[in-house]
């Protein structure tokens, strides 16, 4: 029976798995040693050797003739739990065993001694699918294990683990394996399985597989009942590419404002049923590679990986093209990839992008006269810029004497508790008010009293004058809402609480009805003209 390249050529010992030494060479010398920990958590994307590291651990643990802290492979118990016989290595699938009753059974099964090997080893892979409950029920065994029992968790969602579980293992980081590293490896298998494979054709799938090795020997398994040589261009048409000659012609077209050009790429790519979100990563990883050109060449001759006649063609492009360009394209793209997932029709999704990208969607502001525009939000800039300055020429002119103001009295609840007049305010001058320096404390403590009133008192002033306390709001609202006995009663109170002594409350306005109409018609022209200012420059 054929059985799939991937499970065929997975590594045996820690010597086979590749791009993980800080890992594997640990593990050796802890196996050596005897000093194994009692649980692993090995962590990490897809295809990194995770499940397949926690399997030679397993067996090298309890393998009769360790070799250099490898198993054997020879043993009986080598022999039997790559076989899956050993019924000391139980491996569990977290993903379809999630419930508290599978740990439940986990943790009763634990009890019993092995029956061949030196320990009973579980291996819990995707760990973090289990429940809550699950997680609970695994806690406390995970905690102090009977002497015999092993666990090794595997998850490429470390977040999702809790911290109690984590703080109980030995954590692992896996590595994405590099490029290099997967080519390596692919031309060895080929070369034991009798493959024709180039070196173009193993940079494309080491490419694709983004560093997991699984994916790598699996998309090989593909591409090997397919033509006689496997090269770029087998590659290529297995993985549903759309080719680099396609990819530099949109990029092309891109720099060059070109739509049509674009669309009619698209187009064809499209009738070939070419996946239009694998060409979305594709382009967004080409963009990569000329945003790197662009920000330093010497560094993107090791982080670009391409032919000489890709790298060639990334040149001639990234000159033309600006780096603020680069990015915004980026941007779009990544844009669309994630609403591609819920586009009623992703053709017509990925055209929408191509339209911002070739630059054209702006043509509909030829017809609007900027310069007009332009003279009245100067105009309206002008008459704010001055208004602040009017008002406070009106504060400065402002006498405080409340009887040539319209002024508003703060009683308290009983005529008794009133305080006494102690000045003659008929008679003040203005040399005579002594500003309140702890005015914004006692704002800021009115805020917590009556919150939906002090707004009215932003930017107000205050001064007094023996037991008189003279309050001057820009806000002609402010005097409306202290007409209300109970808001003019809790200021007051406030007042009294944070100067220490109770206060004869006179406020005013310093600015008229009709000024305040004015300023608030100015500000809403202001805003409207401002989002006109936005449509503008968001069309050009």
């Amino acid at each position: 029976m054929y059985k799939a390249l991937y499970r065929k050529w997975r590594p045996m010992t820690f010597d086979d798995v590749i791009s993980q030494q800080q890992t594997t060479e640990t593990l050796k010398n802890q196996i050596i040693s005897g000093k194994t920990a009692h649980a692993y958590l090995f962590t990490g994307s897809r295809g990194t050797g995770k499940t397949t590291c926690a399997r030679i651990l397993a067996k090298a643990v309890n393998c009769r003739h360790m070799k250099n802290g490898n198993p054997c492979l020879e043993c009986d118990i080598c022999r039997d739990a790559d076989s899956g016989a050993l019924t000391d290595i139980v491996e569990i699938d977290a993903a379809s065993n999630n419930g508290v009753d599978n740990i439940r059974d986990l943790r009763d099964g634990a009890v019993y001694t092995p029956e061949r090997s030196e320990y009973k080893i579980y291996i819990i892979d995707e760990v973090h699918m289990l429940s809550t409950g699950a997680f609970n029920a695994l806690l406390k065994i995970m905690e102090e294990p009977p002497p015999y029992v092993k666990f090794i968790l595997a998850t490429t969602e470390i977040h999702k683990v809790p911290a109690t579980i984590v703080s109980r293992c030995q954590r692992y980081d896996f590595r994405r394996i590099k490029p290099a590293d997967i080519a390596d490896r692919l031309k060895y298998i080929a070369a034991q399985e009798e493959l024709d494979l180039t070196d173009d054709g193993a940079a494309m799938i080491a490419k694709l597989a983004d560093g997991g090795m699984r994916d790598a020997v699996s998309l090989l398994d593909r591409c090997s009942v397919g033509d006689v040589q496997i090269n770029e261009k087998t590659v290529s048409d297995a993985a549903g590419l759309a080719g680099q000659e396609y990819l530099f012609s949109l990029l092309e077209a891109f720099s060059a404002h070109d739509t049509a050009t674009a669309l009619s790429v698209t187009a064809s790519l499209y009738d070939m049923s070419k996946d239009i979100g694998r060409l979305c990563e594709e382009l967004i990883s080409q963009l990569r590679n000329i945003m790197l050109l662009k920000v330093s060449p010497q560094a993107a001759e090791n982080l670009v990986i391409c032919s000489a006649d890709d790298m060639q063609k990334l040149t001639d492009i990234a000159a033309n093209t600006s780096l603020d360009d680069v990015m915004s394209r980026i941007s779009i793209l990544q844009d669309c990839s994630d609403h591609l997932s819920r586009a009623v029709n992703k053709r017509v999704e990925f055209e929408m992008a191509v339209i911002k990208l070739c630059g054209n969607i702006n043509n509909t502001a030829e017809t609007i006269d900027n310069s007009e525009i332009y003279d009245k939000i100067k105009q309206l800039e002008d008459k704010i810029r001055n208004a602040p300055v009017q008002v406070q020429q009106a504060q400065n002119n402002i006498q405080p004497v409340p009887e040539k103001h319209e002024v508003l009295t703060a009683s308290s609840p009983s005529a008794d508790s009133d305080p006494v007049p102690s000045v003659d305010i008929s008679r003040l001058r203005q040399e005579d008010l002594i500003p309140c320096a702890r005015w914004d404390e006692v704002l800021e403590e009115f805020a917590k009293v009556n919150p939906s009133v002090a707004g009215s008192l932003d930017g107000s002033i205050a001064a007094t004058a023996g037991n008189y306390i003279f309050i001057t709001s820009q806000n002609r609202f402010f005097i409306t809402l202290f007409k209300v006995r109970e808001n003019a009663l809790s200021l007051g109170e406030t007042i009294a609480r944070v100067l220490g002594q109770k206060y004869i409350i006179r406020a005013k306005c310093s600015t008229t009805m009709s000024q305040q109409r004015n300023m608030a018609e100015m500000l809403i022209k202001k805003a409207i003209d401002s989002s006109i200012e936005t449509a503008v420059d968001n069309t050009n």
